[in-house]
């Protein structure tokens, strides 16, 4: 069994919660809009992390897509993907790729859908309380039977 925490949209602003929620997880993937680089090295104190670009993270040292293999799947982390149709660029790449989950943000909603064989997974919205949104991060519980996702509230 592995424990991915899954995050996105902080803008800059980390939960007191998410330390707490996150610890254990094997790894932490952020779908991007991170805000402010401190944010990454925070939460590498808890776990390791792949991080990639949101569109409002100009001047991060980050990349716009990022694929990384823990235990035996393979995550594809991007920003803005577009469902249900994948924008083109980012859809090129998941079919090189074949990941079994494509991780997003963005939309700041929780979206846990499997396309073909493939898991597209939005842990929701993390960054400060605005406009009665729902806030959440997720943890991937992977074993060899699957995968389930686990929403935590903020």
């Amino acid at each position: 069994m592995i424990k991915i925490g899954v995050i996105s949209d902080t803008h800059g602003h980390l939960d007191e919660k998410i330390p707490a929620l996150f610890a254990g997880v094997n790894h932490i993937l952020h779908a991007g809009d991170i805000g402010l680089p401190w944010l990454i090295l925070k939460l590498e104190e808890v776990a390791p992390v792949t991080a990639v670009l949101g569109n409002n993270d100009d001047g991060l040292d980050f990349k716009e897509t990022e694929v990384v293999q823990l235990g035996n799947r393979k995550f594809l982390i991007h920003h803005i993907v577009g469902l249900p149709t994948p924008h083109e660029k980012v859809n090129r790449r998941i079919i090189r790729e074949n990941p079994d989950v494509v991780v997003f943000g963005h939309t700041h909603q929780q979206h846990c859908e499997t396309m073909g064989q493939t898991l597209y997974f939005n842990p929701g919205y993390a960054g400060k309380p605005r406009f009665k949104l729902q806030r959440s991060v997720a943890i991937l519980h992977c074993d060899d039977a699957g995968i389930t996702a686990e929403y935590l509230e903020l």
